[in-house]
């Protein structure tokens, strides 16, 4: 472990310095592994933001229905073995360690990035365990993400909004074009969510590579209708003249704009011969996040008061986490903030809201941003409270602060919900 974190560059730490601009790397990595990415039927998940709870989604539901699953996302939030499960059980260190033995005076050689060493990791472990079929989340972007050698069944592509500027493009439509570069010669392409900047990019690419196009809110309408027992979210499902309701154990509001990409996915997958039964769906979206392992998706901690957290962390993702705690019952407001410092932090800034109290405070990684400076510039935007730069000193703080009726929310990055010690 201290080999991949330390001897090869990590965007999730670094940032800027590990990002790489092409593919020769991973495919020199996998030709020297034997192309372990086709041995095994694949589904690839791209967007700017709901792709991780797809992905635990599509895997939940094939895992329901008999198959031996893999599932390969980023970033982790505790564990590095996070990354790589196959039917919800993270990848033993064992084999972690052996991959290294096994390979690393090749990848001495190449020097490959952090991320770029674990998809062959990743590829190389689901081979090497025979399993049915993966559920690749894409790392970013699309086009030039390492990911983006795999041949895959189906491809979904669940949103397009503003984050990674600086690599994918300053406009909608290029970030789209980017992401769009997961579209393969003929294979099947969902788009959860229709955006009119975006559409046309979309059909473009997948007119380009006969690729059959889906927009999955023309099939499916979803409506959240109630909080189920049991801690479920309820949902009303249109699709035609069938109606039906459907819980699941993901509360965020942003599983309304997932669901729709989720279900269309579900029956390209029975086209393309899976057998998946309703009632396996339905069992299935009822425990995604104990069946997989997902963490920190308005995630409740604690109530009393109540304590959230979310990994949302650009504009788009953080628009609809501000709308859902205007909806939440509490009196007061609590926030333990940490932010990254290559995102947009004026667009952030602006939209929190000016009546809560602020924790400021920053993960344990090079690119968070120091609670300092985020103190300094949340002030200018109206924005109260106190500085505190442990993520665990700040949750503490808050909860002695709050009343029994109050909210405490914890977010702003990855990487600060990453260090919640109760996660």
């Amino acid at each position: 472990m201290d080999y991949l974190f330390n001897a090869l560059p990590m965007f999730q730490r670094v940032g800027a310095a590990a990002f790489k601009k092409d593919l020769r790397n991973t495919i020199a990595l996998c030709t020297h592994l034997g192309d372990p990415q086709d041995q095994f039927r694949s589904i690839h998940v791209a967007g700017t933001n709901g792709k991780g709870s797809t992905s635990h989604a599509l895997c939940a539901v094939l895992m329901q229905a008999g198959y031996k699953v893999g599932l390969y996302t980023s970033p982790h939030l505790k564990s590095f073995t996070e990354r790589i499960k196959i039917n919800g059980q993270e990848i033993p260190e064992k084999e972690v360690v052996d991959f290294v033995k096994e390979h690393k005076s090749f990848l001495d050689e190449i020097k490959p990035s952090f991320f770029e060493m674990t998809v062959g990791l990743a590829f190389w472990y689901f081979a090497k365990s025979k399993i049915d079929v993966a559920v690749i989340e894409v790392g970013m972007g699309g086009r030039l993400d390492s990911t983006n050698i795999i041949n895959p069944q189906l491809t979904v592509i669940t949103n397009i909004g503003w984050d990674h500027m600086q690599y994918l493009g300053n406009s909608l439509p290029e970030i789209a074009a980017e992401k769009a570069g997961i579209i393969k010669e003929g294979v099947p392409v969902v788009i959860s969510q229709r955006q009119p900047e975006t559409d046309d990019v979309f059909r473009k690419v997948s007119h380009e590579k006969n690729a059959p196009i889906y927009f999955a809110e023309d099939t499916f309408e979803v409506a959240p209708f109630e909080n189920g027992t049991n801690g479920l979210r309820n949902y009303t499902i249109r699709n035609g003249a069938l109606s039906y309701s459907l819980a699941l154990d993901l509360l965020g509001d942003y599983q309304s704009f997932n669901l729709p990409g989720i279900l269309q996915s579900i029956d390209l997958l029975k086209e393309l011969g899976y057998h998946i039964q309703t009632r396996e769906v339905r069992s299935a979206m009822m425990q995604v996040c104990s069946t997989t392992g997902l963490k920190g998706r308005w995630q409740v901690l604690s109530e009393n008061p109540l304590t959230v957290c979310d990994t949302g962390h650009n504009e788009n993702g953080l628009q609809i986490i501000l709308k859902q705690i205007s909806r939440t019952p509490h009196e007061h407001l609590f926030f333990v903030l940490g932010l990254v410092n290559d995102k947009d932090l004026r667009k952030v800034l602006s939209m929190l809201p000016k009546t809560a109290y602020y924790f400021f405070c920053q993960a344990s990684i090079p690119r968070a941003l120091e609670a300092e400076t985020l103190a300094a510039m949340s002030e200018n935007f109206g924005l109260r409270g106190e500085i505190e730069k442990d993520v665990n000193t700040a949750v503490e703080k808050a909860r002695k602060k709050a009343g029994f009726k109050d909210m405490i929310f914890i977010g702003g990055s990855t990487f600060v919900v990453a260090e919640i010690k109760e996660l």
